[in-house]
């Protein structure tokens, strides 16, 4: 009642509504959001950030989604940057895994990529290199996108 006036709302349930992302840029045909962080951190860092903020760092499954994350990579932070990827082989050296610990099945290294042995375990999406991929120290600083899954 508002001012002796019965009000009655009608909630109406979307069967079909638009999946949309908070912040950052929808994956079309995905139910995947990117958020760019242009501050330079470790990797470790950068993943921690993105978890915090309940996603995780991107991680293309496809060459579709490599290509889009690179067109926002560029777009967002520029032609030549670097960003960290959810990759790793911290764990085996010369096993590559996703944050959730299983193989990577799509890859996309610039050859001959991953080339640093031990000392460089972390994956990073390279500008420079046409959206390549390229092994490097963790403990180098690169921007970072974050990947939320939309539910």
């Amino acid at each position: 009642y508002i001012n002796n006036t019965k009000i009655t709302l009608k909630l109406n349930k979307c069967l079909y509504c638009p999946l949309v992302c908070l912040r950052g840029t929808k994956i079309p045909g995905r139910p995947k959001c990117f958020l760019v962080d242009i501050v330079k951190k470790r990797y470790h860092t950068a993943s921690e950030d993105c978890i915090a903020k309940g996603g995780i760092l991107s991680t293309p499954l496809s060459s579709d989604e490599n290509t889009r994350l690179y067109d926002y990579m560029r777009q967002s932070i520029g032609p030549d940057a670097e960003i960290w990827l959810g990759i790793n082989d911290m764990q085996t050296e010369g096993v590559w895994m996703d944050q959730a610990g299983s193989n990577i099945r799509y890859k996309n290294w610039k050859l001959p990529q991953p080339d640093g042995s031990s000392a460089e375990n972390c994956a990073v999406l390279s500008g420079s290199s046409g959206g390549k991929w390229l092994d490097e120290n963790c403990r180098e600083e690169r921007a970072s996108v974050c990947e939320f899954s939309i539910v």
